[in-house]
């Protein structure tokens, strides 16, 4: 179950983040094997102060509408996986949502199955060993 916080400037329309949400969960479902109703993202939007990014840094040039995908996954996919996954979701923000390639900054993160709880205060590992 990855959850991923997305960080960009204020400013965008609904159908924009709608746009930007859907491309995110076609590329997951479609290179990282999750299920279809596994979707889990919040959006962080952001006054120009607030969102301070190198705009040349091993990529570039970005501009302001640069766009962070912070992910969090609780299983380890391989260097391909992770690879087709980047390549994915750049495109489908390009084509779906005019996203310029150099705007994408994606970074994901793994950790423990015991490190969730989907709730009701319960730990994930309780669950999948009822």
């Amino acid at each position: 179950m990855p959850f991923t916080r997305i960080s960009l400037r204020k400013g965008k329309s609904a159908d924009y983040l709608r746009t930007v949400s859907d491309a995110l969960h076609q590329a997951l479902t479609e290179t990282f094997l999750v299920p279809k109703d596994d979707r889990f993202q919040v959006f962080h939007q952001h006054d120009a102060t607030e969102l301070d990014f190198d705009h040349n840094y091993l990529s570039g040039p970005r501009s302001d509408d640069f766009i962070l995908f912070a992910i969090t996954a609780g299983k380890p996919r391989d260097t391909a996986t992770k690879r087709n996954f980047y390549k994915r979701l750049t495109d489908l923000l390009v084509e779906k949502a005019d996203i310029r390639p150099a705007d994408v900054m994606i970074v994901i993160t793994t950790t423990a199955y015991e490190d969730w709880s989907f709730g009701n205060g319960v730990m994930a590992t309780d669950i999948a060993q009822s």
